[in-house]
């Protein structure tokens, strides 16, 4: 694995007919569309979970375009039928692979709420169809189009390959579960940004080389005999001798000048060899004294020891406890897992290897970012930026979300522990140049329609983290820790934001461009450090609402977040007031928190509720924690243990709202001003000695008695989400009267609730910009927010 990567656009065109002048207007979803191009056959068929989007900020869109520059002829099957094998057939047999992937998100993410509850709508699909994808569609899509083709390639790859590529605890069947690579039965699958080994992989298949042989690529996973190694020269770690109770053994420091001596683990065989070294001390020092040790030196030059000490540490491997010790051992789990997000960093980390069965899952080191200039050829292909003409003029929500955004970089290393974007896009930020950036804006300027001169967002993971890199390269190479940011933001950590600052300015500056929003979740403790930064994005790139993660208030449970204390909000809240003010604006931050995350207790929620009413905060909606898979909160909320920590058997113990009781109060907690919350709200308050605040002063948090529900009735007889009883006829010649079903909370008489012909809530009403409603600040305006998916 060669630590200078041959640059992603140094490859010879495999087809000199394919790509470059010869771009196809639309990758071919059809025969029809193969037979336009003059294709008798594809070289890589790409089958997705999602609609076929020609837009980079969709998966097979983006691998397609940079595939077809490389001269390979690339179909698509678009969320095909999984019932049976037909569908995978529609554009025959690939010359080389099925590309498989679930789409832009985990397919059980995509189609459950944290409630397990199936969502109103699939961004993804036409209309927001939610029965065009498979639960698990990574798993089943490789099956089929094994069944369709049993001698093709299948290569398996996006998010949900990356997230589930050892053994990892899945929420929605509350059970551990294998790595997906011997369930769908993929020759190989790649991890994390992986352009570089699907390009690799496509040229080597393409001259010839078997998929079984290769295995030297980073990025990649695969199936191996227990025990296999690529070649005598490598060593197998257990990794208990990494994170076991005792002393940690120390990683080699690839830059090292001298090597460091032998760090020894702290096993049961320690206190024995130490007792047998203490029994004999004279006999030890009677054998120094008589023999005289002769040894040459051989003198090594700086670059020599570097040499080998780099070698060392690149062939080996970590064994993890295997799938059957951790999906029974929660401390093992937590182990692994710890283990596991230890071995992130390109720059330092071994390969892993879990054994599943009688068979080995072995994952090569994590891909090594691409250069400005691979990130520039990677988004300046020919996208059409449009759905496939296939799907008419049907609505595609995901589409209509991103259509006029442009994304700037990839990577967070923020950390934090609910989030997964860390283990599939890495730690280390990814720019484009500033000119890509500008002809992407001009080239939504031009082509895409319904463009109205508003780019709805200039953004990525996170908002501001754009060139923001490590001061020193030889530091980020062998750096351990899991945040750049957390508990501090780290001493070698470059904040300059002068070039988001550059391009922001630029961006608005551009004929035909009106506004340039910032929509992507704003990463506050680092804007803080560049105040004109700061007056930049309120100034110009705020459309009246702004979005801000706190995420919590108390200090344990932000710990478990590993988020900064609720004083850097604080900070960057003074700074946004004072220049909405000099511009002479009215404008808002809406603030995220999350309920029932790992480390939160029942007084925690009560403690956040209050800064929320003494704030004068009502959020409208809320998100409960969702455990996602290979996310170290996810980790805390199945084994109850701290990954963050060394793990042992009597190492911290993590308070996890997991009974639905329990995760409920958590989020009503933080929608303690609505009316059908006051019940539970009330009984877990007298549950826990905390009835001072019960009562109408501005100290209480909530009233004395319940307060009036707003009542609305859909046409199917459902009354706020619960169907109404029968109107209930007595026999004395009174007039029927309509009462609510026991255990509601409902107090008032059915029969004075408007009829409405579609489910309304009568306390979330739009606002006049058409965007949901998701918190307002009380006495002033109502907020609408977009997406969640920048949160940071």
């Amino acid at each position: 694995m060669n630590a200078q990567p041959k640059n992603l656009f140094s490859f010879p065109r495999f087809r000199p007919e394919v790509g470059g002048k010869n771009t196809a207007p639309f990758l071919p979803m059809s025969r029809a569309e193969m037979d336009v191009l003059g294709w008798d056959s594809c070289d890589v068929i790409l089958v997705t979970g999602d609609a076929y989007i020609d837009h980079p900020s969709f998966g097979m869109a983006l691998i397609g375009r940079l595939l077809e520059h490389h001269g390979f002829r690339v179909g698509i099957i678009s969320q095909p039928d999984w019932q049976s094998a037909d569908a995978f057939r529609a554009l025959g047999k690939p010359n080389l692979y099925f590309g498989v992937t679930a789409g832009n998100m985990d397919s059980m993410v995509n189609r459950y709420t944290a409630d397990r509850k199936i969502r109103s709508e699939d961004a993804y699909t036409p209309d927001g169809d939610r029965t065009k994808r498979p639960d698990r569609a990574l798993v089943v899509y490789a099956q089929r189009a094994r069944e369709a083709y049993p001698d093709a390639n299948v290569v398996a790859g996006s998010i949900e390959a990356s997230l589930r590529r050892i053994a990892h605890y899945d929420y929605w069947s509350d059970k551990v579960r294998r790595s997906v690579l011997p369930d769908s039965k993929a020759d190989i699958l790649l991890f994390g940004n992986a352009e570089r080994a699907l390009i690799d992989l496509t040229h080597r298949l393409a001259q010839g080389e078997a998929i079984k042989d290769i295995r030297d690529l980073r990025g990649t996973a695969f199936m191996t005999p227990r025990g296999w190694l690529p070649d005598e020269d490598w060593t197998e770690i257990n990794s208990v001798k990494i994170d076991t109770p005792g002393k940690i053994e120390a990683h080699t420091d690839p830059y090292a000048m001298v090597p460091e001596k032998e760090a020894k683990c702290a096993t049961g065989d320690a206190p024995a060899a130490a007792e047998s070294a203490e029994a004999k001390p004279a006999v030890k020092a009677e054998a120094k004294a008589d023999v005289v040790q002769l040894q040459a030196i051989r003198i090594m030059s700086r670059e020599e020891r570097q040499l080998m000490l780099r070698n060392k540490q690149h062939k080996s491997v970590i064994r993890l406890p295997s799938f059957d010790e951790v999906k029974d051992d929660a401390v093992l789990y937590a182990h692994a897992s710890r283990v596991f997000h230890l071995e992130a960093n390109p720059g330092n980390a071994k390969a892993l290897v879990q054994g599943h069965g009688d068979r080995d899952v072995w994952l090569n080191p994590p891909p090594l970012p691409l250069a400005m200039d691979e990130m520039d050829g990677v988004y300046d292909r020919a996208y059409a930026r449009a759905p496939h003409p296939a799907y008419g003029k049907s609505r595609i929500p995901a589409w209509e979300m991103i259509r006029f955004s442009v994304n700037i970089m990839r990577g967070c290393f923020g950390g934090c522990t609910f989030c997964s974007i860390t283990e599939h896009e890495g730690r280390i930020i990814q720019s484009r140049s500033e000119p890509s950036i500008l002809r992407e804006i001009e080239e939504i300027r031009d082509k895409v329609k319904g463009f109205t001169g508003t780019i709805s967002d200039l953004g990525g993971p996170t908002a501001n983290m754009y060139r923001l890199a490590c001061k020193d390269k030889k530091i980020e190479e062998s750096c351990r820790r899991l945040s750049c940011v957390y508990p501090s933001i780290c001493s070698n950590l470059g904040t300059d934001h002068s070039k988001l600052i550059s391009i922001y300015r630029k961006a608005r500056a551009l004929p035909g461009i009106k506004k340039v929003l910032v929509s992507s979740g704003l990463r506050y403790d680092l804007a803080v450090r560049s105040p004109e930064y700061v007056k930049e994005l309120v100034t110009h790139h705020v459309g009246g609402l702004l979005k801000i993660a706190p995420e919590h208030t108390e200090a344990d449970t932000l710990s478990k977040m590993m988020k900064p204390g609720i004083g850097s909000y604080d900070e960057f809240k003074a700074m946004f007031q004072k220049y909405s003010k000099e511009a002479g604006k009215e404008q808002y931050l809406i603030p995220y928190f999350i309920a029932a995350h790992p480390g939160s207790t029942d007084e925690d929620m009560i403690n956040l509720a209050i800064w929320l009413k003494k704030n004068d905060f009502k959020l409208d909606q809320v998100q409960t924690f969702m455990p996602t898979p290979m996310a170290l909160a996810t980790t805390m909320y199945h084994t109850r243990k701290n990954p963050l920590k060394k793990v042992t058997a009597d190492s911290e113990v993590v308070e996890t709202a997991r009974s639905g009781k329990v995760r409920k109060l958590h989020k009503a907690l933080l929608r303690y001003h609505a009316p059908e919350n006051w019940e539970i709200i009330h009984e877990a308050l007298q549950r826990m000695g905390r009835r001072d605040l019960i009562g109408s002063g501005p100290r209480h948090l909530i009233p004395s008695r319940q307060p009036h529900i707003p009542i609305t009735i859909d046409e199917s007889g459902v009354a706020n989400g619960r169907r109404i009883a029968a109107p209930k006829i007595d026999t004395f010649g009174k007039k029927p009267t309509t009462r609510p079903p026991m255990g509601t909370g409902i107090k008032t008489a059915m029969k004075t609730a408007p009829k409405t012909t579609a489910r309304t809530t009568a306390t979330t009403a739009a606002p006049a910009t058409g965007r949901p409603a998701l918190a307002y600040k009380s006495g002033k305006s109502k907020a609408a927010i977009g997406s969640k998916s920048g949160r940071r």
